[in-house]
Parts: structure tokens; sequence; C-alpha cells
């Protein structure tokens, strides 16, 4: 499906309610999640995850199914086209060359990581990218940018799995990395590099940055947005990856056009980095964005069950804490050791 479609309906207002009583269900979700996170100072995809999953039989219902099916899809390419928006030119740039060159390094390697240890213990090559692009980009946005790229059986599943465990695991971060930092004596630019660098959500980096100081709040949230800049490439190599598997199991070739999603993003970040988007409209746009994702996290959660989840295992659940581990420490060697 491309970013912007929906099917094609002879009467675009029966499609429009049809959709409506599952667009409706999630929407609601979503600002329950809001609730219950600005009230409970806890992440909101956690809610939206856990309030979607009580609600898992909602997909079964024929009233339902066709609207929360269009939020997890459509409106999930929706939310990471607009990524694109935080990215411009001049932040990249004024970090320099190492910081650069930490970023570019520290997510391929993430994501093997995650691949070896996918085939060490059985979990399955795809889960180990998908995880490990998680845990080296964006966190929930790039575990759906990638299932989307990669479509498979269980791909909702996995990525609940994942956006759970990345969303758990980025608040016990946000809190336990600036401590780290202040042992290891880290000063306010390198501790945000390492905020930056190895917290997986963007509300999280900017939360343990800011909680240390101006500076290294800055700092930390321009190194997270070089991370989600590299979600173009990954997700471009796993578009191209997943085509020519497909034309190796079907013995002949096919054209796999470039998503939907990624040209928005590519066209977003490039109009953002060449400041021709006005303030006022980023932020509107990157705000939409955030509540697209929730919605979609909402979604997904609906149409996953904890018996699903269970299925996955916890050697599933262990590589993730150990993909978090492994970039950490990455970025903390390349400071000490790079500069």
């Amino acid at each position: 499906m491309s970013l912007a479609t929906a099917p094609a309906p002879a009467n675009r207002l029966e499609w429009a309610r049809g959709v409506l009583p599952g667009l409706i269900a999630t929407i609601v979700v979503a600002l329950a999640a809001t609730y219950l996170s600005d009230h409970y100072n806890a992440p909101s995809m956690v809610f939206a995850l856990l309030l979607g999953m009580a609600l898992n039989t909602l997909p079964g219902e024929p009233r339902y199914a066709p609207g929360i099916a269009l939020s997890a899809r459509t409106l999930l390419r929706l939310s990471v086209a607009m990524l694109g928006l935080r990215i411009t030119f001049a932040q990249v740039g004024d970090l320099g060359w190492s910081t650069a060159a930490m970023v570019v390094c520290a997510v391929p390697l993430t994501i093997g990581f995650g691949w070896v240890l996918s085939k060490l213990t059985g979990v399955g090559g795809r889960f180990g990218v998908l995880s490990g692009g998680a845990v080296g980009i964006c966190g929930a946005s790039a575990a759906m940018a990638i299932a989307a790229a990669w479509p498979r059986r269980d791909s909702e599943r996995d990525t609940v799995v994942i956006i759970a465990c990345i969303t758990s695991l980025s608040t016990m971060a946000m809190l336990a990395y600036p401590a780290i930092g202040g042992w290891l004596g880290l000063d306010a630019v390198q501790a945000g590099r390492f905020f930056g660098g190895s917290i997986h959500d963007v509300a999280q980096v900017v939360g343990a940055g800011y909680s240390q100081s101006p500076q290294a709040g800055d700092t930390a949230t321009v190194v997270k947005l070089m991370r989600v800049a590299m979600l173009l490439p990954v997700v471009i190599a796993i578009t191209l990856l997943a085509a020519r598997r497909r034309t190796a199991n079907d013995g002949e070739a096919k054209v796999t056009p470039l998503p939907g999603f990624l040209i928005g993003f590519v066209v977003l970040a490039f109009l953002n980095g060449m400041g021709w988007v006005p303030a006022p409209v980023t932020s509107v746009l990157t705000e939409l964005s955030r509540w697209l994702l929730l919605i979609s996290v909402a979604a997904l959660g609906m149409k996953t069950s904890a018996k699903d989840i269970m299925e996955v295992g916890r050697a599933a659940i262990a590589m993730v804490v150990a993909e978090t581990a492994f970039i950490a420490l990455f970025v903390l060697g390349w400071i000490e050791l790079i500069g």
C-alpha cells in the first residue's frame, strides 16, 4: 500500500463510514494512553500497547477491522514519513566528523549484532534485524518502519514485543545513564553524545540530556536526530534485501518500488534541511507525527494478544536487552578512545 492511499472504494463516503469505527477506537486508546502517561509519568507507548491488547477482540469484528487496519498501516507510514522534518543539515554538521562516524558505525554494527544473536538463539534473522534496527536507530518508529519494509506473517507480533521492550529499556536508560555519565566523568558534550547515541526513543533522550544540562540536552537531541537520519539507508537496504529474497524464492525477478513513506521521509528531510519548511509548520507536523505513531501502536496492540507475545520467548527479550547494552558500550568506547 502506498503512503497516503487507502483501498479504492467505489463510494468514498461508504469507505469512510467503514473505517470510522475502528479509527475512532484507536484514537480513543491513544488519548487514554496520553492521559495515563501524563498522570502516572510513564511512557505513553506502553499504555497504548496495553490498552490496545485489552481490546484485542475488536479486529475480529467486521465493524472495527477496516479502521484498525488503516491505523496500523497507513497512519504508521505517514508518521514515519514525517520524521524527516526532525532533521536539518546544520545540526548534523555541528558536532563534527567523529560523532557522525560514531553514528554511522553504531547503527549497522548493532543491527549485525542482533542478527548474529538471532542466529545463535534460533529466534530468526528477521527478528534480529528488526530489533537491532529499532535499538540502533530510533526505537518504536524504526521498528515499525522496518516491519513495513520487510513484512512477514509474524510482523505485528514481533513489532509489539520489540516496542514494549524498547520503551521500557529507554525509560530505565533515561534514569540510569546520567548517573553513569557522572560516574565516568563525562563533560556535557560527551554526556550528550552518550545519551543521544545509545538511548532508543527521542523523548527519553531529551529527558536524560536536559536533566544534566542544557548543553547536554542540545547535544543529545542532535545526535539522536543523526541516528534518525540512518533510517533512510537502513530501510532502503532492507527493502532491497527483502525483494532479493522474494526473487530467489519465486524464481523470477521483480521490481520492488521504494516504499512511499520512505520517499516522503526523503522529501521532507530535504525540504527541512534546506530551511524551506517554516518552523510553525514543522512543529505542528512533528506533533502530528507523534500522535499518528501512538495511534498506530494502539492499533498494533489491538491486533496482538498476550499469547502471541509469550510465543516469542525469553530469548527474544534477552536479545533486545543485549543489543541495548551493546550500543551503549560501543558509544562509550568510541567517546573514550576516539573522542
